[in-house]
């Protein structure tokens, strides 16, 4: 059975009618990532990238805190013995 210009036509149409819905959503789809979830995403990306130099160079600084609590630990230490012994 072999399909005339006509039913070929008629499958084309229906076809259309058919996929209507599925290309206005597909429409909405990327209205939706275009508008509102990609510039989401973008402020978070920024956000994150921010905290993260943010805690970069946080981390020099507290390891320069804690070498200068240790020396005022020992210093602290040697203090409390020498008043100890003063006593």
């Amino acid at each position: 059975m072999a399909l005339t210009n006509e039913d070929l036509l008629a499958i084309s149409q229906l076809l259309d009618v058919k996929l209507k819905p599925i290309k206005n959503n597909l429409r909405d789809i990327n209205l939706t990532l275009e508008n509102d979830v990609l510039p989401r995403l973008q402020n978070i990306e920024s956000c994150y990238t921010t905290t993260y130099r943010r805690y970069q160079s946080g981390v020099s600084q507290i390891e320069a805190m804690q070498a200068d609590i240790d020396v005022m630990k020992k210093v602290i230490t040697e203090h409390s013995e020498k008043l100890q012994k003063i006593s």
